[in-house]
């Protein structure tokens, strides 16, 4: 028999096969759900039939204005109508999306913008002060719109035309433009690396789709929901729940500031029954004042993910109603590809012992082909005894394109066929996977990623530093803070800590500054290499506590 006869008549075509990408989701939820509220902010309640006309009206006037397929649309904004429209409407319009992480300074955001080639750029009249800095010195700045919020500060404008006057530009009937390849760009994500300049990261409208998907099924996530806005959208496109929400023909409930207050108050306002968070957020609801919380009947699911949540604050949301899951995401893989699933063998365990089982990172999650934590070199999986630290390997359809522009990140991130993540884990006996340490010695400080060798190089330009490493040490608001240790040139007095950070404050993004400085001669090998290891034992920190166990 002829192994072919399942190729010949059964080809590709236009009715069997589609470039999947999650700009689909829209449609089908207005076609069904037209009056079912898709958005809710302060006052707002819009449906999913204005949604799909304004996000069309988006798309529309971005393709009038001279965007095409391919060019960079960037947008500067805290979690608002305007940021879930933007998820939408500008891939509509064939242009790729660019979040811009809100916290950076000036310097970041210029960075963004130059290497992005963004066409255009949305602003948050709160940012705007921060934007025009950042639109200095560019050889070819976008075309600025405002966003004026209305729950955002008033005036603040710098563009020559706003929002709303873009959107009457456009055309509610407009069909969009589809990718022609599910490969395609759909969106521009910049993650923190190791010198001050971030790497741009490319996910597909395919990688996008399936991750889309996967939220909704790894999760259990029932039709309807209503997902309040507590991780940033600029994150990875909020793990790509800006587009799975849609496809569940959920409710997104905005929120422009974080808040205990704030969260508590949309939970029983709105009836909010998913949201994800830092573990910094977990940490304001435990420690929330009686004032603060308020009591709720209905189930709260609650997913968190980036420096491990302590055993402590697990256990204290758990006691208050939370339904919590912690997860493993990465910008490289457009969200979330490892779970900690919740083993129904730990039900009867005290609750101590549960929480610290779920703080491990789990693992990996239906859509993701492969995971393995095995020697960076030879590729060799390491034992699953919980004790021998390899890297942690990705491999599927969600993982990144690459790196935009930057061809010899992108070859070594994919070295041997895997996406190297950069994080030592173990593997455990029951396969639960555990970051011990992380090997670019990225600090996670409220769910934003710190590199220590950015803050090192500033810290040297200091006229009294000879050498200075930083390291993380445990902060009870942030997860994480930077911590300095610097040995001084000869003969030069140590000056006051404020000093050295005020150096730092004038110089980076206020998070990413050392809370504190310690003097003395630094640790180092044979060779001259700093031991950061002993570092992290003065420090206390997450990655010490784990060496010394």
């Amino acid at each position: 028999m002829n192994a072919n006869i399942y190729q010949a008549g059964l080809e590709r075509n236009a009715a069997n096969h589609v470039p999947l990408t999650p700009l689909q989701f829209l449609d089908r939820c207005a076609e069904q759900y037209p009056e079912r509220t898709a958005i809710v902010h302060g006052s707002l309640r819009q449906s999913w039939r204005t949604t799909r006309d304004r996000c069309r009206r988006l798309a529309s006037a971005l393709v009038k204005r001279g965007v095409r397929r391919g060019d960079t649309v960037s947008i500067l904004a805290p979690n608002t109508p305007a940021m879930v429209e933007a998820h939408h409407g500008v891939p509509l319009s064939g242009a790729v999306l660019n979040a811009i992480n809100c916290r950076l300074d000036a310097d970041g955001v210029r960075f963004i913008l130059a290497h992005g080639e963004a066409r255009i750029l949305l602003v948050d009249s709160e940012f705007a002060a921060l934007a025009a800095t950042a639109l200095q010195g560019l050889e070819h700045p976008p075309v600025v719109v405002d966003i004026l919020d209305t729950e955002g500060p008033a005036g603040n404008r710098l563009g020559a035309l706003d929002y709303e006057q873009l959107l009457s530009e456009g055309d509610a009937g407009f069909g969009g433009i589809w990718p022609d390849d599910e490969w395609d760009a759909i969106a521009l994500n910049y993650t923190s690396g190791t010198t001050s300049d971030p790497k741009g990261v490319v996910p597909s409208h395919r990688g996008a789709y399936l991750m889309s998907m996967l939220q909704l099924t790894d999760w259990g996530m029932p039709r309807g929901p209503r997902y309040l806005w507590t991780l940033p959208m600029f994150h990875a496109n909020g793990w790509c729940f800006a587009w799975a929400i849609t496809a569940a023909a959920g409710t997104h409930v905005c929120l422009r500031k974080v808040t205990a207050a704030n969260i508590f108050h949309a939970i029983e306002t709105h009836k909010v029954d998913h949201f994800c968070a830092a573990p910094i957020v977990l940490a304001s609801l435990a420690t929330a004042s009686e004032s603060e919380r308020r009591a709720f009947s209905h189930a709260v699911r609650v997913r968190t993910a980036g420096s491990p949540p302590p055993a402590s604050v697990l256990k204290a949301v758990m006691e208050m109603g939370f339904d919590v899951e912690h997860v493993y995401g990465i910008t490289e893989a457009s969200g979330t590809p490892v779970s900690s699933y919740r083993d129904p063998a730990w039900d009867d365990k005290p609750i101590e012992e549960k929480a610290r089982l779920m703080s491990r990172q789990g693992n990996r999650a239906a859509a993701l082909e492969g995971l393995r934590v095995a020697d960076p070199d030879t590729m060799e999986p390491v034992p699953c005894d919980g004790k021998t630290q390899g890297e942690l390997l990705l491999r599927g359809n969600i993982v990144m394109k690459g790196y935009l522009k930057n061809p010899q990140a992108t070859v070594a991130a994919f070295g041997g066929g895997w996406f190297h993540t950069g994080d030592v884990a173990v593997m455990h006996p029951d396969g639960y996977i555990q970051i011990t340490d992380r090997s670019k010695d990225v600090i996670i400080s409220g769910g934003e990623n710190i590199s220590s060798v950015e803050v090192e190089d500033v810290l040297h330009q200091h006229p009294a530093v000879l050498i200075a490493a930083v390291v993380a040490q445990p902060d009870p608001k942030w997860g994480e803070s930077p911590c300095a240790f610097i040995e001084l040139k000869p003969g030069v007095d140590a000056p006051a800590e404020k000093e050295v950070i005020d150096f730092c404050r004038d110089r980076l993004a206020h998070y990413k500054c050392p809370v504190r400085v310690v003097y003395g001669a630094l640790p180092k090998t044979g060779t001259g290499k700093i031991q950061k290891y002993r570092l992290r034992e003065l420090a206390k920190s997450r990655e010490a506590i784990t060496e010394l166990e």
